[in-house]
């Protein structure tokens, strides 16, 4: 990884608005999980270019590979619903240096069932993934956080989980329960050098999230974004977690919901012929 060095004589970067970069001789260091497309990706791209070390996590080791070649970020191939993945990830990151974040992007969607032929197995996979993911991961590298004097926690949750739509039952309350995992550590943490942050992005096109709600079917992941003018993109989520990571650091951004303009509710987006 880059020791890369300041200079506190020199104008702040621009890619380092609230100057938490500088005076430090060695950058701060983050983890992103479910980093191998998407929201995850660009978000490493960003804290990159802001001056971070960036830890990169996700199951395939290909496409973590490339992101390394990129970036020069460090990369764990872990699968976070696994114990033993998650404590091995902990001891390398921790090996490797301070952690002053940790960014819970790691999740995703699994079909449209109506709740009464709901598939319980995807329900099951869904809370899996997006919450005892969430939750692992957090356990394991929350002393770490504690430790630097200067922790974040960011959840990345979504607006299912500040409200409900039709066919959307397993996905919203699996994200509802990830929100409340960061809006009961904040309570427990009130007090400690560490921030919880919630992220909570509304129509977003990324190459893969509804491609694999739908099993794989394009012309069904094409369908949620036809019509629509300007669907927020990875990039534009990965700004905003960047942004929240580098405010000063006894400024808390609790919960920063984002829409494309195109996108009243959950229920509601303008669409054009």
């Amino acid at each position: 990884m880059s020791q890369q060095q300041t200079d506190p004589s020199q104008p702040v970067p621009s890619g380092d608005p609230a100057g938490t970069q500088v005076a430090r001789s060695t950058p701060l260091r983050a983890v992103v999980t479910g980093a191998s497309s998407g929201i995850g990706a660009a978000t490493v791209r960003h804290l990159r270019r802001a001056g971070w070390d960036v830890v990169a996590v996700a199951r395939r080791a290909d496409r973590l590979a490339a992101l390394a070649e990129e970036t020069g970020a460090q990369v764990v191939v872990a699968d976070l619903t696994m114990a033993d993945d998650v404590a091995r990830l902990a001891a390398e990151v921790t090996a490797g240096g301070p952690v002053h974040a940790l960014v819970n992007n790691a999740g995703g969607a699994l079909g449209t069932d109506r709740v009464e032929v709901s598939d319980v197995e995807r329900w099951r996979r869904m809370y899996e993934i997006n919450v005892l993911g969430t939750l692992q991961v957090t356990m394991a590298l929350l002393p770490a956080l504690r430790d630097s004097g200067r922790g974040d926690v960011v959840v990345l949750t979504s607006t299912a989980a500040h409200g409900t739509y039709p066919g959307g039952a397993g996905y919203v309350a699996a994200k509802h329960g990830e929100r409340v995992i960061a809006d009961t550590l904040r309570l427990e943490l009130v007090g400690e050098p560490v921030r919880v942050i919630e992220i909570a992005p509304g129509m977003v096109r990324t190459e893969e999230f509804s491609l694999t709600r739908f099993d794989g079917d394009q012309a069904k992941a094409d369908a949620v974004y036809a019509g629509v003018e300007e669907p927020l993109t990875a990039d534009d989520v990965a700004d905003a977690i960047t942004w929240t990571l580098t405010r000063p650091h006894h400024v808390n951004i609790d919960h920063l919901m984002i829409r494309p303009r195109a996108q009243a509710s959950n229920t509601l987006v303008a669409r054009k012929s």
